[in-house]
């Protein structure tokens, strides 16, 4: 660095060599790691020479297809940084009783539980549930790919920048010690000075632009593209429960990004939102992070709750009982989302008639949930069920989600919730529904998608494996912590006195233990399914026999969907096919036009995390350069008018000759 120090102070803002991890073995250790490889990484990409490939296939796409791709191995890569984070803490815990400190000092150890509930949320559940949401629905509803393709690639690489900000907090300063929703006045500069917070606001900013641009484009999307007869009351419901979802992402994520503005400002610039100083108050905070937080668990179940309608119906081989009332049942669950946020501080003194009013509300949305799991039930009755491996998955969140739902509606009662409120029942019981529901879901559809994305089925024994180890691993996992908490052991804690409770975290260790044998599991399938993929492979379009619309369409599909725009005559597309007989067109092709792939997307989030980076470290000329470079980088994309490209009529006879012929005896 110069030795000027006003020169070096400019330049760097806060970043000095104290930042770095030097002095920390276990940070330096994982830093080594990670750098190794890295490179080997970047080694075997030069050496089978696929960086043309990488950028012109991959980074630069607009194929819905393929950014849903990117944003499940996302999402699947951010899960072993999130699980390693919890394992940390779960062998921590087992540890630290009495006399014994454990091996992570406690600022190190609120870090690592901030990043984990930051991690999971943000950059492991969203991307897999906007991965697949991204890939299934222009392919149910008959469209070619979303309504705005380069906002999608945009929106991906935002997500993916701002999850770069985050594990660079791991090696470059350190992240936030406040808990992952960074209550003040603990995350006012007055008590985190460091730049933790920061990172946790720009990550989150930058992330969540992606987000509400991909609910903003997928709502488009369903509304304004569906196949000629889908009306609303015929689109699968699983893209009615992702239209439920993006309605609620551009609802509440505003409120997050407004709510991080007024805390960064406090930390910035000295206003006073969240202080007690000059009229602030930091309950606000906590009512407007929770106004996004409650509608945001809806967002992450709500499309699981698709997929697991279109599995439970594919692996009974029936219609899905009660389509409307699943319907209706989506519905009133986003209506009600934005009803029962206060529940998450009834202990903050509001009052009996505030509690009994979000009291109620969070009861009374608990009603059309169950139905969906009585639907799901009455839809398994009397069918052929194939208990194949997207179906397990589905067994077991039926059982593990009902526990999760009843304890929830127990924290429903104020009195019940004033006791449990700050133990590790909470824990339990979070964890219960994200595990149960939203992990095992996206496991699930994961699984039951896997061969319309590449054209061969996973493997079935290592995805039982993963499976049992998954489910056997949360029951040990996270049922000691219900125990813990009716005990009234709190939560947020990294070490205890009462030698007595030290049994119960043990237990929860080798749960996390199975869990990690789960997701290796899952690694070890992907490997080995890719190996094994031409006795794996299936020719007949759609592996499983499902029952909506991506069902015609061969496995993987083509660049542009279909050929011909599908017209549609009943919900169930299967069933409907079978019935009228299915006939492919053999003559009438035309050339098609799709939009080209861009690198705008990616430069502009990549400017967006520079500018981010820089704001955390206060190194204001790197800010203003990454500032105006992506003002002029947007003003430069938007007069580039060259954005389609044409597929001769001859290429498309030849792929649709060849899709005629593996789905002609197929119904």
């Amino acid at each position: 660095m110069p030795d000027h120090p006003d020169l070096t102070k400019l330049v760097f803002g806060r970043l000095t060599w104290e930042a770095f991890p030097l002095h920390d073995p276990i940070l330096l250790a994982t830093f080594v790691a990670v750098v190794l490889g890295g490179l080997a990484l970047l080694g075997a990409i030069t050496y089978y020479r696929v960086w043309g490939t990488l950028w012109r296939d991959w980074i630069t796409t607009i194929d819905h297809k393929k950014i849903g791709i990117m944003y499940i191995v996302l999402g699947l890569v951010m899960l072993l940084r999130g699980f390693s984070d919890a394992i940390m803490m779960r062998l921590q815990q087992a540890i630290a009783f009495g006399d014994a400190t454990g091996y992570l000092p406690p600022h190190h150890y609120d870090q690592i539980f901030t990043a984990h509930g930051v991690i999971m949320i943000f950059f492991v559940a969203m991307p897999l549930i906007t991965g697949l949401m991204n890939y299934v629905v222009p392919l149910q509803i008959g469209a070619r790919d979303v309504a705005f393709p380069f906002l999608n690639n945009f929106s991906f690489w935002m997500t993916a920048s701002g999850a770069v900000l985050v594990m660079m907090s791991l090696f470059v300063g350190e992240f936030a010690k406040t808990g992952w929703l960074a209550y003040p006045p603990l995350s006012g500069i007055a008590y985190s000075p460091d730049v933790g917070v920061d990172y946790y606001i720009w990550s989150l900013q930058v992330a969540g632009v992606g987000t509400l641009l991909s609910g903003v484009n997928l709502i488009a999307t369903i509304v304004k593209m569906r196949a000629p007869g889908m009306g609303l009351m015929k689109m699968p419901i699983f893209t009615w429960t992702a239209l439920c979802t993006n309605v609620l992402i551009v609802a509440a994520f505003p409120v997050l990004t407004a709510v991080l503005a007024l805390l960064s400002m406090d930390r910035y610039v000295g206003t006073n939102f969240f202080t007690n100083e000059l009229g602030g108050n930091p309950m606000m905070y906590v009512n407007l992070i929770w106004i996004w937080g409650h509608p945001e668990v809806y967002i992450l179940i709500l499309p699981v709750f698709g997929a697991f309608s279109e599995i439970v119906s594919t692996f009974s081989g029936k219609r899905l009982f009660g389509y409307a009332s699943m319907v209706y049942a989506t519905v009133v669950i986003t209506i009600l989302s934005y009803l029962v946020w206060l529940h998450h501080f009834f202990t903050m003194g509001s009052g009996a008639s505030v509690n009994s009013f979000f009291g109620i509300t969070t009861m009374i949305i608990s009603i059309p949930t169950g139905a969906k799991i009585f639907n799901w039930l009455f839809t398994m009755y009397r069918g052929r069920i194939r208990f194949e491996v997207p179906m397990l998955w589905t067994i077991g969140f039926m059982v593990t989600f009902v526990i999760g739902g009843m304890t929830g509606v127990l924290l429903a009662v104020p009195p019940a919730d004033f006791v449990l409120h700050n133990s590790l029942f909470l824990i339990a019981h979070f964890h219960n529904v994200i595990i149960g529901g939203v992990v095992f879901g996206a496991f699930a559809a994961i699984t039951y998608w896997f061969p319309k994305a590449t054209g061969f089925k996973l493997d079935p024994f290592w995805g039982k494996c993963s499976f049992w180890f998954w489910l056997t691993g949360f029951y040990f996992a996270f049922m000691p912590l219900y125990v813990l908490g009716l005990m009234g052991v709190t939560r947020r804690v990294s070490q205890f006195e009462d030698a007595s409770l030290q049994i119960w975290f043990q237990i929860a260790a080798f749960g996390a233990v199975l869990i990690a044998l789960g997701i290796l599991s899952f690694i070890i399938q992907l490997v080995v399914s890719f190996r094994k993929r031409e006795a794996l492979r299936d020719t007949t379009g759609d592996p499983w026999n499902g029952r909506t619309l991506e069902w015609s369409t061969s496995s993987p599909p083509p660049a542009y969907n279909f050929a011909f725009t599908p017209r549609i005559h009943d919900n169930d597309a299967w069933a409907d096919m079978k019935k009228r007989g299915y006939a492919r067109p053999l003559e009438g092709y035309k050339a098609i036009h799709m939009p080209k792939n861009t690198g705008a997307g990616f430069v502009l989030a990549m400017l967006s995390a520079s500018m981010g980076f820089a704001l955390i470290w206060h190194m204001w000329p790197l800010a203003g350069v990454s500032f105006v470079a992506l003002i002029l980088a947007a003003v430069v994309h938007t007069f580039n008018y060259k954005r389609d490209y044409h597929i001769p009529a001859d290429e498309v006879v030849r792929t649709e000759s060849a899709r005629t012929r593996l789905l002609a005896g197929h119904v």
